[in-house]
């Protein structure tokens, strides 16, 4: 959600729940942090929301952002535990409750989530505060104790020292005294010179949990008396149910209830029992009577078809520089292309599943959480209750690419309705299947665009024309801006780096009723495709080399560019000759306020063209861990590179026609590339890395295929063109 950067409507109460048997949290910006003077022997230090040092030592950092993956959760201790110099083996973290007014995303303005690759970058500073407040409210208290100057007084390890008298203490044997000491309105974080554990490549925090089956996700719920519910979905978007026969399913042995639910977005029916197989063997025995009167019936053939006319003509300007038109028209040479790219599912490899528990003045929820402002506002809406009644608890994600930040909420309020429509004392899991979570909607929108560019009779590049044709990911939520343009239909392209005399950006938004929202780097999902793509058609055309064309174009303030572009270059050899069994693709993308650049290297066998290796650089301004941003990198080209292979989603009479991992592949382990990732050295402070290193996956591969093949590819995915690698 790269453009939701203005504050939003949601004020959601703050929750008074920050609370544990040994401990009690305060707003970060209160002037002094507490510890319990109860005589507990559990008594922790707390100086801010973020931060709970325990009597046993542990260093307990609260996360606003979900770990879905990303290593969000080890970024984030990173800085805290840098300037408070911490002992990393004895740091922990957990998640934060929903309170918008203390944990707000920065970015958000005013919504507590997690999304647009901002969990560093909108938390850095905050952090860094937040340790370097703690740290000096442990060292004064050190000095009041020892009776010492606290310029005297160090901090290394976990461990307060001051050499002179050769005293120390650790942070749990001063939790008691620091907890008296007002917080310091002016701490100052470290210079990063002084940094030990930023820019290293630390240890995940929550590798060992992960491996040995401690984690918790939603899946790993079990609470007394708690029910599993299964679920029929409509064929057809748009449908609803008009009566159903449950005989058969309430006869199986442990179900419970049969319901049926409507929210906002959805309707359906609902299957109650002890376990999810007995509920989903009920759910089958299901017979469900759709009115589909309102229902899509379209199909992505006629969408597509829809789409590629409208692009023939002008849309709503996003952006304009000269005047285009009449460049092409006085062009010496015009070249043209069209891009088509379908529907995406997001394809977790945890399906969506929430639990929920409605008491008589509360409501509580254990969830993969994601958008913890628009959950807990929309739930307490449909329950009549305040916000603050509403109590989700952040568990881990099996990924989510987007898909748990719903803007509508959709799945956590189906699970609230099946629990409300049952009428249940008891707590209820809702479960999908993985059928259900890529048939169900929510996808990335399918698009077309067209673009041409006019040449001068040196071959110069005069004009460049994009127009864009899809669905808008923002209209309907309350992130849509006031114009008729969605940012994120255009980001990408609309902020070409390439210096262009004549350039004009247009997009035609439409509408249907297939849902659609954020995928893993947004509208750059499609958009890097077109726009490295196209350039490097002209690269072709007028006998230019990728690399150098791009670095022609790119004017000398888009250093970042420069840097990424030459480091990929140097690190791939891109200038030097290469194996003759070989060919090269080269893309260069900014996202997220990120700069990635990558080589796409195909290699020739016997059974044909193999992805042998991808060289990756980023430039995302200061690393906090290397090993992460190299991580992701990885893991962000692999799901672009599954979307380029064969993601496709398709519909025909309105009805999805993939349903699992046999007709929507992943990337297979056989089918990832060798990947070398490159840090360009920044001392800048952190921008994303959960999502750009999607984008210039598939223009890479594309361009060099191109090469390959002699063809250039127009559309996604490649198998749908006959496109295959061994």
């Amino acid at each position: 959600m790269s453009t939701v950067e203005k504050e939003t409507l949601l004020h959601a109460s703050r929750r008074d729940v920050l609370k544990a048997s040994a401990a009690l949290t305060v707003a970060f910006w209160l002037p002094q942090g507490r510890a319990i003077a109860n005589g507990t022997a559990h008594a922790a230090f707390e100086p801010n929301a973020f931060i709970r040092i325990g009597t046993d030592g542990i260093v307990t950092v609260v996360s606003k952002h979900i770990e879905m993956g990303q290593g969000a959760y080890t970024g984030l201790a990173t800085i805290v535990a840098e300037e408070l110099d911490a002992d990393w083996s004895r740091v922990r973290v957990e998640g934060a409750p929903a309170d918008t007014k203390t944990y707000a995303n920065l970015l958000f303005g005013s919504a507590m989530g997690t999304g647009g690759s901002s969990s560093i970058s909108n938390s850095f500073d905050q952090l860094r505060k937040a340790g370097a407040t703690a740290r000096a409210m442990l060292v004064s208290a050190a000095a009041q104790k020892w009776k010492v100057p606290a310029n005297e007084v160090t901090v290394s390890q976990g461990v307060v020292s001051h050499a002179a008298s050769k005293r120390s203490a650790t942070f749990d044997e001063l939790a008691a005294e620091a907890a008296k000491v007002p917080a310091p309105a002016d701490a100052k974080p470290k210079d990063a010179s002084a940094y030990t554990l930023i820019g290293k490549p630390v240890a995940r925090v929550d590798s060992r949990d992960k491996s040995t089956g401690r984690a918790t996700f939603t899946q790993d719920i079990h609470l007394p008396g708690m029910l599993t519910a299964a679920v029929v979905h409509p064929p057809r978007f748009g449908a609803k149910v008009k009566g159903f026969d449950a005989s058969q399913a309430k006869a199986v042995k442990g179900v419970k209830a049969v319901v049926a639910f409507e929210t906002d977005v959805r309707s359906g029916v609902a299957v109650l029992a002890t376990d999810f197989w007995t509920a989903k063997k009920a759910r089958d025995l299901v017979t469900v009577e759709w009115d589909e009167t309102a229902a899509y019936r379209g199909s992505t053939t006629e969408l597509f078809r829809e789409y590629r006319e409208l692009a023939k003509q002008p849309g709503e300007s996003a952006k304009k520089v000269g005047d285009a038109p009449a460049a092409l028209e006085s062009a010496a040479e015009v070249l043209e292309a069209t891009y088509e790219f379908p529907y995406l599912a997001h394809a977790s490899m945890e399906p969506l599943n929430c639990v929920v528990r409605i008491g008589a003045q509360d409501c509580e929820i254990w969830n993969g959480e994601q958008f913890q402002s628009i959950d807990q506002m929309v739930v307490a809406r449909m329950l009549n209750l305040p916000p603050s009644n509403v109590t989700l608890h952040m568990l881990y994600a099996g990924g989510s690419f987007g898909r748990r930040a719903n803007p509508h909420a959709d799945y956590v309020a189906e699970a609230v309705a099946i629990t409300k429509a049952a009428g249940v004392d008891v707590p209820v899991k809702m479960v999908w299947t993985r059928e259900e979570d890529t048939k169900a909607g929510y996808y990335r929108p399918l698009y077309v665009h067209t673009l041409k560019a006019g040449l001068d009779k040196s071959g110069r590049l005069i004009a460049w024309q994009h127009r864009i044709v899809g669905q808008s990911i923002m209209a309907g939520t309350l992130f849509a801006g006031p114009g008729a343009i969605d940012a994120t239909s255009v980001e990408g392209a609309s902020n070409l780096p390439y210096t262009v005399p004549n350039l004009s950006v247009e997009l035609h938004t439409t509408k249907n009723r297939v849902p659609v929202q954020w995928w893993r780097s947004v509208g750059s999902t499609h958009t890097a495709f077109s726009t490295e793509c196209f350039l490097d058609d002209i690269a072709r055309h007028t006998k230019q080399d990728p690399y150098a064309l791009r670095k022609a174009l790119l004017s000398a303030d888009h250093k970042r560019h420069h840097a990424t572009l030459d480091l990929v270059a140097e690190k791939s050899g891109w200038n030097r000759p290469r194996p003759e069994d070989e060919v090269w693709g080269l893309a260069l993308h900014e996202s997220f306020n990120s700069v990635v650049a990558q080589v796409a290297q195909l290699k020739r066998t016997a059974n044909g063209l193999k992805l042998a290796k991808v060289i990756c650089a980023v430039d995302c301004g200061l690393a906090v861990n290397p090993n992460i941003v190299a991580m992701q990198m990885e893991g962000g080209l692999g799901y672009g590179l599954a979307a380029a292979l064969s993601g496709a989603v398709t519909l025909k009479d309105g009805v999805v026609e993939q349903g699992n991992f046999d007709d929507y592949p992943v990337l297979r382990m056989n089918q990832m590339p060798a990947v070398d990732v490159h840090i360009v050295p920044s001392t800048a402070k952190p921008t994303g890395v959960g999502e750009p290193g999607t984008p210039p996956i598939a223009p890479a591969l594309a361009n060099a295929l191109a090469l390959a093949n002699g063809t250039p590819v127009r559309s996604l995915p490649l198998s749908a063109q006959g496109i295959t690698l061994v």
